[in-house]
């Protein structure tokens, strides 16, 4: 099994402050594990986290991470959200993560 870091993606562009937490976190979930966004089994999502509109999702096979990083295209899209929402999928370490902090605080 894949070390966590190697199985994680950051998502940036949820929209915050929409649903309760939770809910946004089972979305997330659902749209990760689908086969049409070429997800697969999600081990863990992290949301909130201490960046507004950023979430962490950590796959349960490292080969998943690889295929969602191909899509070109992620729209978050659910019955409870007004409309799609475009995300920003990364893969994870721990410069990105800084450096995403950094950049989403900016004004």
């Amino acid at each position: 099994r894949a070390a966590r870091s190697t199985r994680t993606i950051v998502i940036a562009g949820v929209p915050a402050g929409l649903l309760q937490d939770d809910v946004m976190a089972d979305i997330l979930t659902i749209h990760f594990q689908m086969s049409r966004n070429n997800g697969g089994d999600v081990e863990e999502v992290t949301y909130p986290t201490r960046s507004k509109g950023v979430a962490y999702v950590t796959f349960e096979d490292q080969g998943v991470v690889e295929r969602v990083l191909r899509k070109d295209q992620h729209l978050l899209q659910d019955q409870r959200l007004s409309r799609r929402y475009p995300l920003t999928v990364t893969r994870y370490c721990h410069k990105v993560s800084s450096s995403l902090t950094q950049l989403i605080t900016l004004p």
